[in-house]
């Protein structure tokens, strides 16, 4: 569990019920079924416009992704590496071979079977980098579904806004349905900010963030296995990877990959 998007999003919400308890308002004020409607069930459908029926359903299962914490695993992988390239320059590439099965990094996998085929180098890098480019571009695609809800709220909420104000301004001489339209344009507005400041934009933000580290993480498993076809020493190859890490990562990482 992402401890950090619960805080974010705990921490929005009580500071939102505090500002309505401290300007004198209650919850209940800031409840409006039809704002609901037109704003975050009208710019949720929306996304079947922009986007596949599989997407536009499964932007929940893209937007729980923000709660997971995901081990990209970055010292094992090091390690792994650098045992397999160990290994290929004391016996040789062939010897791999009876590694891979039990391998469970497939992407890893499918490179190294690659080098003990006798793939070209080149060949070898475009083919990693080909599937590389085809992870983010599913990822780009459902990030994109979350982007767009962000930006269909507020649209929405404007739309929201007008329909209020139009229902108030034709039926002035009726003073009970103005109350009730003037809430309707105003929440409306407030339900299309709240959507897409408090949850889509900062989801999408972490989804992006998620995104770029596995795919700095292929980027490193890619020149770790060209490596280990060029025949470089476990610690050269160990100095390259480390390169891909953060600085504090990579000193946490260095003291135990290059402990011997």
């Amino acid at each position: 569990m992402d401890i950090s998007t619960i805080i974010g999003v705990l921490g929005c919400l009580a500071l939102l019920v505090m500002g309505v308890y401290t300007s004198g308002g209650a919850l209940i004020t800031y409840w409006d079924l039809p704002s609901f409607l037109i704003v975050v069930l009208g710019s949720w459908v929306g996304l079947f416009t922009f986007s596949s029926i599989g997407t536009a359903l499964g932007v929940f299962k893209t937007i729980g992704l923000t709660f997971k914490t995901r081990s990209l695993h970055e010292q094992s992988i090091i390690q792994k590496l650098m045992a397999f390239s160990d290994k290929a320059r004391r016996e040789g590439l062939l010897a791999l071979e009876e590694e891979l099965d039990d391998l469970d990094d497939e992407f890893m996998k499918k490179g190294l079977r690659l080098v003990v085929d006798g793939t070209d180098q080149e060949i070898i890098r475009t083919l990693m980098e080909t599937e590389l480019n085809q992870v983010q571009g599913r990822h780009a695609e459902k990030l994109g579904a979350l982007n767009m809800w962000a930006t269909l709220a507020p649209g929405l909420g404007m739309l929201g806004t007008v329909l209020g104000l139009i229902a108030m301004l034709k039926n002035l001489e009726d003073k009970s349905a103005l109350g009730p339209n003037m809430a309707v344009a105003l929440i409306t507005t407030l339900y299309g900010s709240m959507v897409a400041n408090l949850f889509m934009i900062p989801w999408g933000g972490k989804l992006k963030a998620q995104d770029e580290a596995e795919a700095k993480v292929k980027e490193m498993v890619i020149e770790g296995v060209l490596s280990i076809q060029a025949g470089d020493n476990p610690r050269i190859l160990a100095t390259k990877l480390l390169s891909y890490l953060n600085p504090l990562d990579r000193k946490t990482v260095e003291a135990e990959v290059l402990k011997d």
